[in-house]
């Protein structure tokens, strides 16, 4: 209620201005430091500064992923749907940018990409991800995990970022199909960034790069994402995510079930480096035996 309180004034400025941050990117998006700002605010009361410090330095986290492999799908797997998005829509004769000629390969296209103004996107990508991540993922997800599995995480958090931006979509008068379809893109992507999560040490910085080459990827379709197909978008990120839950997920939770009821975590009082606490703010060997972040 609180990250949805701190967007009002967001989602009002997005409705009476036509600024943009960058083209097809409204003003309201600033709304993505929303969930930052209501987690840190609550870390404060509970924790004080210490937790506040805490929580920050998780957006730099990356020395969690300790299996290097786990960069591949943080940094390809968005990159490859919108590619096979786009070679999907050139085998159908969908619609695309100059559609009356020949369009572009898929390779053309990469070649085309100018790496500077895309480096640029990408950090700004990446910010905005941690704005979102800190809270989402470095405040609820691991509390949240106490008590549904991954999956069922994946689908709360999922049906909560929907509601959030359902009113920007309407601001920006999107189609309901387009909006329906949307929102079965991102439950099936927040399920995935609960997988990244449990399998990085329960890292932040490695669902914010993911975050970011998502929100990249579509950006980068042709005409800043206008032209990009939602329902092929969403089939596919689904499919995804039924993958890894049918792969990975049964398995592990009833492993961290078992754990949980032999040895259950306790929020911190004192020294948060020796406990689970529920800002998520330190995974320490206890936190990693507790709930088998690690994949």
């Amino acid at each position: 209620m609180l990250v949805f309180a701190l967007s009002l004034p967001l989602w009002w400025l997005g409705r009476v201005t036509d600024a943009q941050l960058m083209p097809g990117l409204s003003v309201s998006a600033l709304m993505a430091f929303c969930p930052m700002i209501a987690a840190l605010l609550l870390v404060r009361r509970e924790h004080g500064r210490t937790g506040v410090k805490g929580l920050l330095q998780r957006s730099v986290d990356f020395r969690r992923i300790r299996n290097m492999r786990w960069y591949l799908p943080i940094l390809l797997l968005a990159p490859t749907i919108s590619v096979v998005v786009y070679g999907v829509m050139r085998a159908l004769d969908l619609p695309l940018p100059l559609s009356s000629t020949p369009s572009p390969s898929i390779a053309e296209l990469l070649a085309a990409v100018p790496l500077i103004p895309v480096l640029l996107m990408f950090a700004a990508f990446f910010v905005g991800a941690v704005g979102e991540e800190l809270g989402w993922s470095g405040y609820v997800l691991a509390p949240l995990q106490l008590r549904w599995s991954a999956v069922q995480s994946g689908l709360i958090l999922g049906a909560v970022t929907v509601a959030w931006h359902l009113v920007p979509l309407l601001v920006l008068h999107r189609a309901p199909v387009w909006i329906a379809w949307w929102c079965l893109y991102t439950v099936a992507f927040r399920i995935l960034v609960v997988w990244l999560f449990n399998n990085t040490g329960g890292s932040v910085c490695a669902v914010s790069l993911f975050h970011a080459t998502l929100n990249l990827s579509y950006i980068l379709f042709p005409i800043h994402g206008s032209y990009f197909d939602m329902r092929l978008g969403a089939l596919l990120l689904t499919c995804a995510a039924a993958v890894v839950t049918t792969r990975w997920g049964r398995r592990d939770h009833d492993r961290r079930l078992a754990d949980l009821r032999q040895s259950p975590p306790h929020v911190a009082t004192g020294d948060a480096r020796t406990s689970v606490t529920r800002v998520g703010d330190t995974y320490d060997r206890t936190a990693h035996r507790h709930l088998h972040l690690a994949g």
